[in-house]
């Protein structure tokens, strides 16, 4: 298969998993917590193992130290600006009305997952096994997150179809950061290039500190952390191959 077609297939695979589970059934908290965990994994392993090196050989140490730093504030401006959610329990951060909420949240995930496509696409100027390995851990990430806002805006509408179909659409910004992303990576400079990867580490980091760890641990089962362990060592196989 065309590694740019995996790459698409994967990326918009999380939100339309999650939304249908969101209006079915809900997983169990040991499941979705070793889901999250695993993507904590693999997202620290690609920052620290590809990303901060690669942003370093393509411009300088000071270059990426200030991509790290704006790619982690800029996750935080998200989480402070925008409606969202963290996975583990479902809880809404804004608002206690769901029904004015629920259609908040979703434009919250909507913003929230552009800056994640445009992740995905680092691959594209070093390894597109690296592109693969940030699509499943985003994927994985965005499934809790697909339960979270098809449930209750279903809970509202009482439609389950419109519910998935309006939750599953919070792939789409997935895909048009990635493409936007690519075509960027095509015309600008090694040192503007470095800098964007070392702000994807950052915001990489963010999440995976600010809520994969925290919401994989909400079950109270430590053992989640050998879930984070199989994912650093799924990249570390993946680079090998």
């Amino acid at each position: 298969m065309d590694p740019l077609l995996l790459i698409v297939i994967i990326s918009i695979i999380g939100p339309v998993i999650g939304s249908a589970i969101g209006v079915m059934k809900k997983p169990s908290i040991a499941y979705i917590s070793n889901m999250l965990s695993f993507a904590a994994g693999v997202m620290l392993a690609i920052s620290f193992l590809n990303l901060i090196p690669e942003s370093m050989h393509l411009s300088s140490g000071i270059v990426c130290v200030v991509g790290v730093i704006v790619g982690s504030l800029t996750m935080y401006g998200l989480d402070r600006i925008l409606p969202h959610i963290h996975p583990e329990l479902c809880n809404q951060e804004q608002g206690r009305n769901i029904k004015r909420t629920s259609v908040y949240l979703i434009m919250g995930i909507f913003m929230h997952n552009f800056p994640e496509g445009m992740a995905i696409a680092v691959g594209s100027v070093s390894d597109m096994k690296v592109s693969i390995a940030i699509a499943i851990a985003i994927s994985i990430h965005n499934i809790p997150e697909g339960i979270c806002t098809s449930a209750p805006f279903y809970h509202v509408t009482g439609q389950r179809i419109k519910s998935f179909l309006v939750s599953s659409s919070t792939a789409f910004p997935i895909l048009a950061g990635y493409l936007l992303a690519r075509y960027l990576f095509l015309n600008i400079p090694e040192q503007i290039i470095g800098g964007i990867i070392a702000a994807t580490a950052g915001l990489m980091i963010y999440i995976t500190a600010d809520e994969l760890i925290p919401s994989a641990n909400a079950g109270g089962d430590h053992k989640t952390i050998f879930s984070l362990i199989i994912g650093v060592v799924f990249v570390i196989v993946l680079g090998m191959i």
